[in-house]
Protein backbone atom coordinates (compact mmCIF):
# COMPACT_ATOMS: atom_id res chain seq x y z
CA UNK A 1 0.00 0.00 0.00
CA UNK A 2 1.68 3.81 -0.76
CA UNK A 3 1.32 6.02 1.50
CA UNK A 4 -1.61 8.20 -0.47
CA UNK A 5 -3.22 4.99 0.25
CA UNK A 6 -2.88 4.93 3.70
CA UNK A 7 -2.59 8.42 4.77
CA UNK A 8 -5.40 11.08 5.21
CA UNK A 9 -5.79 13.95 3.50
CA UNK A 10 -5.04 15.95 6.27
CA UNK A 11 -4.19 19.78 4.87
CA UNK A 12 -4.42 21.92 7.71
CA UNK A 13 -4.84 22.59 11.61
CA UNK A 14 -7.99 24.17 11.72
CA UNK A 15 -9.24 24.65 15.48
CA UNK A 16 -7.50 23.99 19.10
CA UNK A 17 -10.02 23.57 21.67
CA UNK A 18 -9.58 24.99 25.32
CA UNK A 19 -11.55 24.39 28.10
CA UNK A 20 -13.45 27.60 29.77
CA UNK A 21 -15.93 27.53 32.53
CA UNK A 22 -17.84 30.28 31.37
CA UNK A 23 -17.87 31.57 27.77
CA UNK A 24 -18.83 35.26 27.99
CA UNK A 25 -15.69 35.64 30.28
CA UNK A 26 -13.23 33.69 28.12
CA UNK A 27 -14.50 35.48 25.34
CA UNK A 28 -13.66 39.13 27.58
CA UNK A 29 -9.96 37.37 27.89
CA UNK A 30 -8.86 36.10 24.37
CA UNK A 31 -10.70 38.71 22.64
CA UNK A 32 -10.56 42.18 24.96
CA UNK A 33 -7.22 41.14 26.88
CA UNK A 34 -5.38 39.08 24.38
CA UNK A 35 -6.56 41.29 21.26
CA UNK A 36 -7.87 37.90 19.47
CA UNK A 37 -10.69 38.67 17.13
CA UNK A 38 -13.95 36.48 17.63
CA UNK A 39 -14.38 34.52 14.13
CA UNK A 40 -17.16 32.45 15.19
CA UNK A 41 -19.63 32.52 18.34
CA UNK A 42 -22.63 30.12 17.50
CA UNK A 43 -25.55 28.80 18.76
CA UNK A 44 -25.55 25.23 19.50
CA UNK A 45 -29.01 24.19 21.28
CA UNK A 46 -29.37 23.69 24.76
CA UNK A 47 -27.60 27.05 25.78
CA UNK A 48 -24.39 25.58 24.49
CA UNK A 49 -22.07 27.90 21.94
CA UNK A 50 -19.02 27.66 19.20
CA UNK A 51 -17.48 29.78 19.95
CA UNK A 52 -13.50 30.37 17.97
CA UNK A 53 -11.10 33.25 18.30
CA UNK A 54 -7.94 33.48 16.56
CA UNK A 55 -5.08 36.41 15.89
CA UNK A 56 -5.69 38.26 13.04
CA UNK A 57 -4.80 36.61 9.90
CA UNK A 58 -4.26 33.45 11.97
CA UNK A 59 -5.24 30.56 9.93
CA UNK A 60 -5.51 27.99 13.45
CA UNK A 61 -8.27 29.05 15.76
CA UNK A 62 -9.27 28.57 19.71
CA UNK A 63 -12.39 27.53 20.75
CA UNK A 64 -13.50 28.32 23.78
CA UNK A 65 -15.42 24.78 24.50
CA UNK A 66 -17.36 24.96 27.80
CA UNK A 67 -15.94 22.29 30.47
CA UNK A 68 -17.73 19.56 31.44
CA UNK A 69 -16.85 16.02 32.88
CA UNK A 70 -14.03 14.87 31.44
CA UNK A 71 -12.87 18.05 30.22
CA UNK A 72 -11.55 20.00 32.97
CA UNK A 73 -10.00 23.71 32.55
CA UNK A 74 -7.34 24.69 34.50
CA UNK A 75 -4.90 22.40 31.89
CA UNK A 76 -1.46 23.32 29.93
CA UNK A 77 -2.66 23.75 26.43
CA UNK A 78 0.54 23.41 24.61
CA UNK A 79 -0.76 26.54 22.18
CA UNK A 80 1.98 28.78 21.74
CA UNK A 81 0.97 32.24 20.24
CA UNK A 82 3.50 34.18 18.71
CA UNK A 83 4.54 38.04 18.69
CA UNK A 84 7.38 40.38 17.58
CA UNK A 85 7.99 42.27 20.45
CA UNK A 86 7.66 39.25 23.90
CA UNK A 87 8.39 41.61 26.15
CA UNK A 88 6.39 44.37 25.31
CA UNK A 89 3.56 41.63 24.90
CA UNK A 90 4.91 40.37 28.77
CA UNK A 91 4.70 43.69 30.26
CA UNK A 92 0.95 44.82 28.82
CA UNK A 93 -0.74 41.59 29.86
CA UNK A 94 1.32 42.09 33.42
CA UNK A 95 -0.27 45.35 33.41
CA UNK A 96 -3.69 44.27 32.97
CA UNK A 97 -3.56 41.56 35.39
CA UNK A 98 -2.87 38.27 33.81
CA UNK A 99 -0.98 35.99 35.80
CA UNK A 100 2.24 36.04 33.54
CA UNK A 101 5.72 33.93 34.30
CA UNK A 102 9.09 35.28 33.52
CA UNK A 103 10.47 36.05 29.75
CA UNK A 104 12.53 32.29 29.52
CA UNK A 105 15.61 33.07 27.45
CA UNK A 106 18.02 30.50 26.43
CA UNK A 107 20.61 30.85 23.61
CA UNK A 108 19.51 30.25 20.44
CA UNK A 109 15.85 29.65 21.23
CA UNK A 110 13.19 32.45 20.93
CA UNK A 111 12.32 34.35 23.92
CA UNK A 112 9.26 33.18 25.58
CA UNK A 113 6.98 33.54 28.47
CA UNK A 114 3.68 31.48 29.73
CA UNK A 115 0.65 32.98 30.98
CA UNK A 116 -2.31 31.26 32.09
CA UNK A 117 -6.04 32.47 31.24
CA UNK A 118 -9.00 33.50 33.29
CA UNK A 119 -9.26 29.19 34.15
CA UNK A 120 -5.93 28.73 34.40
CA UNK A 121 -5.03 26.86 31.39
CA UNK A 122 -1.44 27.64 30.35
CA UNK A 123 -0.43 29.15 27.45
CA UNK A 124 2.95 30.26 25.81
CA UNK A 125 3.83 33.17 24.12
CA UNK A 126 6.97 33.25 21.77
CA UNK A 127 9.01 35.72 19.98
CA UNK A 128 9.09 35.16 16.19
CA UNK A 129 11.26 37.49 13.98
Amino acid sequence: MSQSESATQIIDLRTVGVPVTDQDRAVAFYVDVLGLERRLDVPMGGGRRWIEVAPVGASTSIALVASHEGVPTGVETGIRLTTQQVDANHAALRERGVDVDDVLRWEGVPPMFAFRDQDGNGLEIVEQS
